[in-house]
């Protein structure tokens, strides 16, 4: 069975859904594949996976970096978790940019290259907005582009979390 819970943001609301034990996506209402990172047929309900979520989520816009993580479950192809991997290594209040993600799994998967716009179709897919911090994604020379829940979004939450231009 699936669930789902709202949280209103400073940013905008937000839906979060689980599994019944783990985070499975949690997106700004209305952001770029908010419908298809929601399970279809969830039922609103309170659950300690949304507890928690809605406590990291308190302390993250309140200024500060939580020193916890939900459970996650993320659902995607081999590549996708690659990358979604490397956001979860992001450092709270850095950047990284998305040829850094490219070439950082060219060394890991002993490749000859990777794109770009690869590695953008896969930050772009993430199901689990700000806990994985897809924000903190920035085209080449520090550059603003991409962001599903929308630029003015990212922008705030890296000024949130400090971080000016390279």
């Amino acid at each position: 069975m699936a669930w789902i819970y709202h949280y209103a943001s400073p940013l905008g609301d937000m839906t979060m859904a689980s599994d019944g034990e783990a985070l499975v996506s949690l997106c700004f209402d209305g952001q770029k594949h908010f419908s298809t990172a929601l399970p279809s047929g969830a039922v609103e309900g309170r659950l300690p996976v949304f507890n928690m979520t809605s406590r990291w989520l308190d302390i993250y816009f309140s200024g500060n970096e939580p020193d916890f993580m939900p459970p996650l479950k993320m659902q995607g192809t081999d590549f996708r978790q690659a990358v979604w991997k490397i956001l979860l290594d992001i450092p709270y209040g850095k950047t990284i940019t998305y040829g850094e993600i490219a070439a950082r799994l060219v060394r890991e998967r002993g490749l000859k290259a990777m794109s770009a716009q690869a590695v953008g179709g896969a930050v772009g897919h993430n199901p689990i907005s700000i806990i994985v911090p897809c924000h903190r994604v920035i085209g080449a020379a520090g550059k603003m582009v991409g962001y599903g829940g929308g630029l003015d979004r990212k922008i705030a939450l890296l000024e949130m979390e400090e971080i000016k231009e390279r």
